[in-house]
């Protein structure tokens, strides 16, 4: 049996658990997926995040990979880490940069089993600041200058693909190059305030292309975990990462008040598997829930069983399929056949996001650059959900 069978039917435990620590942060980046900004009252005690820990360590969690909000932010951030580390849990943290001071890299570079990862949408302040905020690609490129300079080799620079930054992959790529890390893209997901401008934000799909040609060329260095599998139907030749949807199967996602959910990208009660505050714990959730356990099921695919791509794209992604309203043994949204299309057209209201932690209510707009954009203070997103994703 192929490792990817192995997957489909689901693991005793996540090879990667993402855990948004908080949905406190300093930014609140347009596009979001779980539109973070304000910190919940109802947040895990640091005692309850250290008993999740603890689970993972029982259960052989490969590793953590912790975001938010801005998980730095939280009091506890630093005191949890350790905690991970000295019980064997190997962590991933995604972060704005905004508390990586240099004294703080050099304890990182100074730790094993600790992988960081720096996010930026624009490979110049134009254009990540627009999504972002302002003075945002200033604070994490300093962040990777403190790390380069600390000496932590490998660190990853997450991107979210959007139609603006498209064109800079290769600049992507140098500014990763020049500071010994590693270049990570993500798809953008209709998540979260991602849904607002998903129509302004999503690549077009000429870029979808672009994206896919240059990911033939360049995907040995770069990570893209399940990102991109739904552009296998564009070619021969299979992309490098996991050509399935993992969710509830090796990943899923636990937020800051313990809510699980089967999907990183799918924060909506729809997907809620149970709590880690709810008798049995996050064991019980992952190994008994409803939710989990049909996602682990066979996949009828639906009407996409009959072309010629389903074994390359596998239908694409759950949770762009459900907020952009289409069945979810439907086509992608972006499927490269051109299969969703029809269907698009009939879609009338879309699920909305169930949960908002912004500072201020979302609102449908365009995103431009150049331009002060940003009306509020804004939240980063963890966006790195890989489960092949290595540490380093």
């Amino acid at each position: 049996m192929k490792l990817v069978e192995h997957f489909e039917h689901g693991l005793d435990a996540p090879i990667c658990l993402t855990w948004e620590l908080t949905y406190a942060c300093n930014l609140a980046c347009e596009h979001c997926l779980s539109s973070s900004g304000r910190r919940d009252p109802r947040e895990l005690s640091t005692a309850e995040a250290k008993a999740v820990i603890d689970e993972m360590q029982r259960m052989q969690v490969f590793y953590v990979n912790i975001g938010g909000g801005e998980p730095t932010v939280r009091p506890d951030f630093w005191e949890l880490l350790d905690y991970a580390v000295d019980h064997n849990v190997g962590v991933k943290f995604s972060t704005n940069g905004v508390r990586l001071t240099p004294e703080r890299a050099r304890q990182l570079a100074a730790t094993d089993y600790v992988d960081v990862q720096i996010s930026i949408d624009g490979a110049t302040a134009e254009v990540n600041d627009a999504v972002r905020g302002p003075g945002s690609f200033a604070m994490a490129y300093r962040a990777m200058e403190n790390l380069a300079a600390a000496g932590f080799e490998n660190f990853k620079i997450s991107v979210v693909m959007t139609r603006h930054n498209v064109a800079q992959l290769d600049e992507f790529k140098a500014i990763a190059d020049r500071f010994g890390a590693q270049l990570r893209i993500t798809r953008l997901r209709p998540s979260g305030r991602g849904a607002d401008v998903w129509n302004e934000l999503h690549p077009t799909t000429d870029q979808q292309l672009q994206i896919y040609n240059w990911l033939i060329a360049n995907g040995d260095q770069v990570l893209t975990g399940d990102s991109f599998f739904h552009l296998n139907a564009l070619g021969s030749t299979p992309l490098p990462g996991l050509n399935l949807c993992g969710a509830g199967r090796v990943v899923c996602l636990i937020d800051p008040i313990g809510d699980v959910y089967a999907c990183p990208f799918a924060i909506h009660d729809q997907f809620l598997g149970g709590n880690v505050r709810d008798p049995g714990g996050f064991e019980t959730v992952w190994r008994t829930s409803e939710l989990f356990t049909s996602l682990r099921e066979p996949q009828t695919g639906g009407a996409c069983t009959t072309c010629s791509a389903f074994d390359s794209c596998k239908g694409g992604c759950m949770a762009a399929k459900f907020f952009t309203g289409l069945p979810l043994d439907g086509p992608d949204p972006e499927c490269v056949k051109g299969n969703a299309d029809s269907a698009l057209a009939l879609v009338g209201a879309t699920p909305r996001p169930d949960k908002d932690h912004s500072r201020a209510p979302a609102r449908p707009r365009a995103v431009s650059l150049g331009l002060p954009v940003l009306s509020r203070p804004v939240p980063d997103r963890a966006c790195d959900t890989s489960p092949l994703s290595g540490l380093r």
